[in-house]
């Protein structure tokens, strides 16, 4: 299967020697030059993950991720020379679905490609049941949209959240440590286990606080009923 990748940088170079490597992957890969071109480019095309630099002139990586977040649920890698943690916390919170720091190898960024493009696309292995759903109390995991409905309201989720949130609703009430949910979203060793705190504190805005409970010292479990956190 050919992806299409979107590239959003204002370093040319760094698209072209990503273009390069993702050619030898049988990916197809669009360019945009700042935010405004991006969001056109999505606009027209269907994309399958997008790259996006930080810093860009017009509209920055951060706005584009949370305008495209509004609409798609699309992976989205943030590739930025902005190494603070807070960045990519920040980052992450906002739907990046991870984050690569300049200079990078390249070779790392295309195994984060095809490790994004692997979970997200393997997601329609289990949504060809158009029908299929989990169900716990009002809270609702549409597999074949890739969406939580809570209390008759849909809400999107990135990739990541949809895999987590499906392995908690598949047991609710047990409890998952933070390597088991880690292993679960990310099946790689290139992001760390901060993220998973990041996720699930995202996932909690989404479906609702009271529904996940930590567990201190042991990970996370799905509430049965809403008793409150």
């Amino acid at each position: 299967m050919t992806y299409t990748i979107l590239h959003v940088d204002d370093e040319k170079e760094i698209i072209k020697l990503l273009k390069m490597y993702l050619k030898s992957e049988e990916m197809t890969l669009l360019e945009a030059y700042n935010g405004e071109q991006a969001l056109e480019i999505i606009h027209k095309n269907h994309i399958d993950l997008l790259i996006v630099d930080v810093m860009m002139p017009k509209i920055d990586g951060f706005e584009l991720i949370r305008t495209v977040r509004k609409v798609s649920n699309m992976p989205i890698l943030v590739i930025s020379a902005r190494v603070e943690a807070s960045d990519r916390i920040f980052g992450l919170e906002i739907g990046a679905d991870d984050y690569l720091t300049k200079p990078f190898d390249p070779h790392e960024a295309i195994a984060r490609v095809k490790a994004l493009l692997r979970r997200y696309h393997g997601l329609g292995v289990v949504g060809k049941d158009s029908g299929a759903e989990l169900v716990v109390g009002d809270l609702k995991l549409d597999l074949h949209c890739c969406l939580a409905v809570v209390s008759g309201q849909a809400i999107e989720l990135t990739a990541v959240e949809f895999r987590v949130l499906k392995l908690l609703m598949e047991q609710p009430g047990r409890v998952f440590t933070k390597e088991q949910i880690y292993a679960h979203g990310w099946e790689d060793s290139l992001t760390g286990y901060n993220n998973v705190r990041v996720m699930m504190s995202k996932l909690r805005e989404k479906i609702g606080n009271e529904r996940i409970r930590t567990i201190r010292g042991l990970g996370y479990r799905l509430e049965v009923a809403n008793e409150g956190s």
